[in-house]
């Protein structure tokens, strides 16, 4: 048997440095051996920008310097729903302090409901949401969602609580073009991950195929959800230029403008 022909690299496609990868984890232990180069790569590979998440202001407070060298790298900070029990008082007037004091932190989020995992009980994940919700208002800054198995209440959530027409950014998007709809029909903006790129998701590519120009973005989700061809793989914001070209593809469109467009999209959204 042959040798199987090597993955291509993401520098290969020869993007312009406009690219902005609008969600990643890099602070997470997974990068902690080559940090610096895959932020260095992501460059070489057309990203103007990224923005990190921050999972609660315990990982803020902690994790926060290491990108004091990078002015290209913006933040958001939210409580997950699968810790929405650690919201407390405390930990919610920290974030508003850190809000108020760090003009890198762009948002808040990611911030939701997951009925997935299920690890905290549902009515403990809608009062955290809302709570964050709430300081977003109070802050004027965007939102950006995450939901998981629980899109219904998660849209019927935010309309309850007057987020019509509100920045909102619904994070690792999945689903279908019903989903898709509703949250333009809302106002809000819609970021594509790394499986647009897999087999058999006919229903997320014909989403992609008609969610307008100025209502998409881009995001690795890293270290999770690589997209093909390094599937499996870690991923890393470099690679989220496989994911530009899959959505250039459907689209019908050339992978440098996707990709342009894409970029501006996040750069007005997030006022980068």
């Amino acid at each position: 048997m042959g040798k199987k022909k090597p993955r291509p690299e993401p520098e290969s496609l020869e993007l312009p440095l406009a690219g902005v990868d609008s969600h990643a984890h890099l602070d997470l232990d997974d990068f902690d051996d080559d940090r610096e180069e895959i932020i260095a790569r992501a460059k070489a590979s057309g990203i103007s920008h990224i923005i990190n998440v921050f999972l609660g202001p315990d990982a803020f407070e902690k994790n926060r310097g290491m990108f004091d060298s990078h002015p290209e790298i913006s933040f958001l900070l939210g409580v997950h729903p699968n810790n929405a029990d650690t919201l407390t008082d405390d930990a919610l007037d920290r974030m508003r302090a850190h809000f108020k004091a760090e003009p890198r932190l762009k948002g808040v989020g990611e911030i939701g409901l997951d009925y997935y995992w299920d690890r905290v009980p549902h009515d403990v994940q809608k009062n955290a949401f809302i709570r964050q919700l709430e300081l977003a208002r109070e802050l004027s800054l965007p939102i950006i969602i995450h939901s998981r198995d629980a899109n219904d209440d998660a849209v019927a959530t935010l309309v309850e609580q007057g987020f019509r027409d509100y920045p909102l950014l619904w994070h690792c998007f999945g689903a279908g073009m019903e989903l898709a709809q509703e949250i333009i029909d809302n106002g809000w903006h819609i970021s594509f991950p790394g499986p647009v790129t897999f087999r058999k998701t006919d229903d997320l590519q014909a989403a992609v195929a008609r969610v307008p120009l100025d209502r998409f973005m881009i995001e690795t989700d890293c270290p999770y959800l690589a997209p093909e061809p390094w599937r499996g793989k870690r991923n890393h914001p470099a690679l989220v230029a496989f994911t530009a070209r899959r959505i250039a593809e459907i689209k019908g469109r050339s992978a440098a403008d996707i990709w342009q467009m894409a970029g501006d999209n996040a750069r007005a959204f997030f006022n980068l």
